[in-house]
């Protein structure tokens, strides 16, 4: 069933707004959508219970705490090293993301770093596994933490 069918018009609401603010109290919440408190509260369970909402995170500013080096790392991986890869994945703690992708790379991995030390650290850590092909982020001219843009389509 399509999302669009699932939620009705104040689910969209909470959505954007607990978008924009996950911290928003209920009462205020509430008031933003047209819902007393309690009927807000009980539509977020809803939400939640629907896996609509996935969790709440505070956004941790990396740079502030020294990591400046933000890298994308393509990855070829032929099939005998690719559930080996896989494994050891979790371990990689500077990994924030990773990607199976189809064309030429198998995977996209967005990682975080203190410095260019630990990227060339890392990358030899990722040779035994494939041909990784490294590229630094020099600056973020738009990044979209929020997802409310994308509700007013629904």
């Amino acid at each position: 069933m399509p999302v669009n069918e699932e939620i009705d018009q104040i689910d969209r609401k909470i959505l954007q707004k607990l978008a924009e603010d996950a911290r928003v109290p209920f009462a205020e919440l509430g008031r933003r959508v047209g819902l007393s408190p309690s009927a807000a509260a009980e539509r977020v369970r809803q939400l939640e219970s629907r896996e609509f909402i996935r969790g709440y995170r505070a956004e941790i500013n990396l740079q502030a705490l020294g990591y400046s080096v933000t890298a994308f790392v393509r990855l070829t991986c032929d099939g005998s090293r690719y559930r080996q890869f896989l494994k050891i994945l979790p371990t990689l703690q500077p990994v924030q993301e990773c990607h199976h992708l189809t064309g030429g790379d198998a995977f996209l991995l967005k990682v975080v770093l203190p410095s260019i030390t630990h990227l060339e650290d890392l990358i030899e850590k990722l040779l035994p596994y494939g041909n990784p092909t490294t590229s630094m982020v020099l600056s973020t001219p738009l990044e979209r933490k929020q997802v409310s843009h994308l509700l007013n389509n629904l």
